[in-house]
């Protein structure tokens, strides 16, 4: 009788997950199309953007909201000329994305290691990183809004080699605090 209580114990979780729709903010490339974005946060305007999508998400929160900045997304089209298969720069330029929630801080990871822009993508690595970390702070501020809790956030880029050193400076740490 004790196993199949536990069984039914160890069912009863596998199935009892929370689906949450939130937005995510991504970085996004614009090739393929004939408008740049302005980024009011870099001051800059690229063939890129940060836009937000939604969806739907269960996991460890605000972790799950961090890595699903980087997943594939195909930019829906009516017009038959846009072959664009892959739209989010984080996917793109491979540079990956990990989060994990300590009893202090949210810990982000940004993992250059893998960095590679193709010649499509007309962005330097700092202005990827840039955009990549504009998306992280809308996505975690939408997430913070209704949290009474003030939420510390540690960023950093790890994975760089000799030759883009100088991206460990866009490393950040900053405070999402309850709006007054």
């Amino acid at each position: 009788m004790k196993t199949v209580l536990i069984a039914l114990s160890l069912t009863t979780r596998i199935f009892a997950s929370t689906i949450s729709v939130v937005s995510i903010h991504e970085p996004v490339s614009l090739h393929g199309t004939d408008v740049d974005g302005m980024i009011a946060d870099t001051g800059e305007a690229l063939q890129a953007t940060v836009i937000a999508r939604p969806m739907a998400l269960t996991g460890a929160f605000p972790e799950v909201l961090v890595e699903s900045i980087r997943t594939p997304h195909k930019l829906p089209t009516n017009n038959p000329n846009y072959k664009v298969e892959e739209a989010n720069l984080l996917v793109l330029c491979n540079v990956n994305i990990s989060a994990e929630l300590t009893d202090k801080s949210l810990l982000v990871e940004i993992d250059v290691s893998q960095l590679s822009i193709p010649v499509e993508v007309d962005l330097t690595s700092r202005q990827l990183l840039k955009l990549s970390l504009v998306a992280l702070r809308r996505t975690l501020e939408e997430y913070h809004r209704p949290q009474t809790e003030p939420l510390n956030v540690i960023v950093a880029i790890t994975g760089t080699s000799e030759n883009n050193a100088s991206l460990l400076d866009l490393g950040v740490t900053f405070t999402l605090a309850e709006e007054p």
